[in-house]
């Protein structure tokens, strides 16, 4: 299952959400603005900005990436 960390207002993660919703990939969102805890955990990972994308391979990266997001399609 894919992960998706996001914040309120944040465009990139907008269009990622969309995207997977387009192609019918199954996620779970988390936003760190209504859900402060995981904040500290997506820093000590080195993450400093959203979306934080998790793929079920345990692989993960930051930002709008339609060319990673589609080979889960």
């Amino acid at each position: 299952m894919v992960t998706v960390f996001s914040k309120n207002n944040c465009i990139q993660c907008k269009m990622t959400k969309r995207f997977l919703e387009e192609h019918n990939i199954a996620f779970i969102e988390h936003n760190i603005d209504e859900q402060p805890e995981f904040i500290e955990n997506l820093k000590a990972e080195g993450f400093l900005a959203t979306p934080v994308v998790k793929l079920p391979d345990g692989n993960a990266f930051t930002g709008f990436r339609p060319d990673r997001l589609s080979a889960l399609a």
